[in-house]
């Protein structure tokens, strides 16, 4: 099928694809529009380009019959021309909540299935989700890194659609004829992120007037260029301070506010904190800048304190 050939929001969601290809691609499919929408471009756009493409389609267990939903997933899959589809069932934890537990084993399993074809990660989030993200990470203060949102190529992951709205990729699924499946879990009001989508974006859309989601994805245009500098500044003021395993404190107390928060995240996470809220940071970075003999900070998986002049952490 020739690109003009292609109705419009179909063409849209191609082009997208296409102006990232050019390796190997393994496309996330849940059975959604996002995802079956990108499903056809990728399949469409490898196929003009002789590149080879598959789909990994994840069951997480969560939802009656959803072991069903998997296979029709497939079946979709191989009427938009994919002979490599693999479907897995994967367990889901309980550590940090149904969301955040089941999309870390979901990309675990897409990730090595990736890394086995030697081919890029290709998911179908979109201008929406990049908006959610933003709200996200500004209700949460999680500063400027998750404001940043999502990037268009992150390592072997690729999101093509974050230019592209979802009612798009509703169109799009219109035009080709897809079978749309909607999560529940995408409604479901204990979902902090189902609550931004069903009921904070649109009463903004409503207050504010229209392009409150393309305002929040430029947003984290603008601050994602910021937060990779300021990134790479705290990596090598990073790899300036280090002592052994600790850090050098009378290096770090002249350095830049901006810079040194970044660089004790890095370290007490390599070091072993499992989680570094902002008041457990500013607790170790006081042990720098206002130094007067005070005890151990604690973090989840990590001690940490001042010695000789240098921070040290030990695991526990």
């Amino acid at each position: 099928m020739a690109y003009k050939a292609l109705a419009p929001a179909t063409l849209e969601i191609v082009q997208a694809v296409r102006a990232v290809a050019g390796r190997p691609m393994l496309v996330g499919v849940s059975g959604g529009a996002d995802s079956l929408a990108l499903a056809f471009a990728v399949a469409h756009v490898c196929k003009a380009e002789g590149v080879p493409y598959a789909a990994g389609v994840v069951d997480h267990g969560l939802q009656p019959g959803s072991a069903k939903q998997a296979e029709t997933v497939g079946d979709q899959l191989a009427d938009l021309g994919y002979t490599d589809v693999v479907i897995s069932r994967v367990a889901v934890g309980t550590a940090c909540g149904p969301e955040a537990d089941a999309r870390t084993a979901r990309y675990a399993v897409l990730d090595e299935e990736a890394r086995r074809r030697d081919a890029d990660l290709v998911l179908g989030h979109t201008l929406d989700d990049q908006a959610e993200t933003v709200l996200l990470g500004l209700v949460r203060g999680s500063g400027p890194r998750s404001i940043a949102g999502m990037s268009v190529r992150s390592g072997h992951r690729l999101r093509p659609l974050l230019g592209v709205r979802r009612e798009r990729t509703r169109a799009a699924c219109a035009e080709l004829g897809l079978d749309v499946w909607d999560d529940p879990h995408n409604a479901d009001a204990r979902f902090t992120r189902s609550r931004i989508r069903e009921r904070v974006l649109p009463v903004l859309e409503a207050e504010l007037g229209p392009g409150v989601a393309e305002a929040l994805a430029r947003t984290a245009e603008l601050v994602r260029a910021d937060a990779d500098l300021l990134d790479r500044l705290a990596a090598e003021l990073l790899a300036e301070a280090r002592q052994g395993s600790g850090l050098d404190c009378a290096l770090l107390t002249g350095a830049d506010p901006a810079l040194r928060g970044r660089v004790l995240k890095t370290w007490l996470t390599e070091s072993g904190a499992r989680e570094t809220p902002y008041d457990r940071v500013r607790a170790v970075e006081a042990l720098i800048t206002d130094w007067h003999g005070q005890g151990v900070v604690q973090l989840a998986g990590l001690a940490v304190r001042r010695s000789t002049g240098r921070l040290v952490a030990s695991r526990h």
